[in-house]
């Protein structure tokens, strides 16, 4: 039985990856921060269930601020996959704590990194990377060869991070991938992002509960894909004979106005009797236009993205609806 290490287990693609692991026979270990309050809500179907929890699913307290945590982890578990997903990923909040993001996103991988190198284990080290790498962009589509633009303290830890990530896989014959994953989403999603933001607005609007939505730039356009989807990928890439780096991206893009306009048309809602634009929530600097060239992925992994854009938005519309409805009940 082979074991991996998720941090981030909590967040969206942490949990659907270990809904996938587990489903091919893995022994999943989970890295949670100490926190006053429960933080697993993603994961509590497979928490309180006695069959994978107690054979198959273990949770661990440590951070990624915290060196001696992980290197006392790594040792313990012995994993034979570690994938590090955890970080400061909210855009926006990077802004107000620049250092923090820094520290946890960039530095956070570097020290798992140490930790993989000092123990002398030969795990295969998956790095989550972000389109946002690419910012101001100087390519369009972009590939893996595209020139990094970061426009954020998120993106420019990211960035690190990645460089970091090849630097351990070059000096230290490490078998480390990048995954440059562009948009994700998901039900799973953050509701502070904007296509949940934007999906848990409608189901409250649909059901009387809200009015008004607050958004920022609609003219924003991503490459948004199917999160669940985009696990399959990481796994993918710890399953070649050597490691590299690959875009993981959809090839279309949509803006945030494409977004709502399909959104509240799932719903019956017309979506201009509901968004205001607000100005609190631009960015100080923008990344515009965000398309991905998933060719290689395609090529060497067999990986190609299954749902439409259209799906995905009725899919969270709906999921977000049946939240509500169910808490009614």
């Amino acid at each position: 039985m082979k074991k991996a290490l998720i941090t981030g287990i909590t967040g969206q693609d942490g949990s659907y990856l270990a809904d996938l692991l587990l489903e091919k026979g893995y022994e999943i270990h989970g890295v949670v921060r100490p926190a006053s309050t429960s933080n697993t809500g993603r994961i509590d179907h497979l928490v309180h269930d006695p069959e994978i929890h107690d054979v198959r699913l273990f949770l661990h307290h440590a951070d990624l601020s915290d060196s001696a945590s992980l290197a006392r982890l790594l040792a313990h578990i012995e994993p034979d996959e570690i994938y590090n997903l955890a970080a400061q990923s909210h855009v926006r909040t990077s802004f107000d704590i620049p250092a923090y993001t820094a520290d946890v996103t960039g530095i956070g991988a570097v020290r798992l990194l140490d930790a993989l190198r000092e123990t002398g284990l030969h795990a295969r080290f998956y790095q989550a990377g972000s389109s946002e790498m690419y910012g101001k962009v100087l390519e369009i589509p972009q590939r893996e060869t595209t020139p990094f633009y970061p426009r954020s303290p998120y993106a420019a830890a990211k960035v690190y991070a990645h460089w970091m990530a090849v630097n351990y896989r070059e000096a230290y014959s490490l078998f480390v991938c990048n995954g440059i994953l562009f948009n994700h989403e998901s039900p799973r999603r953050g509701e502070t992002f904007v296509t949940r933001k934007i999906t848990s607005a409608v189901a409250a609007i649909k059901a009387g509960l809200q009015h008004k939505l607050s958004l920022g730039n609609l003219d924003a356009r991503r490459d948004w894909g199917y999160a669940k989807e985009y696990v399959e990928a990481m796994w993918l890439m710890l399953r070649q004979e050597q490691p590299d780096d690959y875009v993981v991206a959809t090839g279309e893009a949509h803006s945030v106005s494409d977004f709502v306009i399909a959104a509240f048309g799932h719903a019956g809602l017309d979506w201009r009797s509901h968004v205001e634009i607000d100005p609190r929530y631009y960015r100080p600097a923008e990344v515009d236009f965000l398309i991905g060239d998933a060719e290689k992925a395609k090529a060497k992994l067999g990986w190609v993205p299954k749902t439409t854009f259209g799906e995905l938005v009725r899919l969270m519309v709906d999921a977000d609806v049946a939240r509500l409805d169910s808490r009614k009940e």
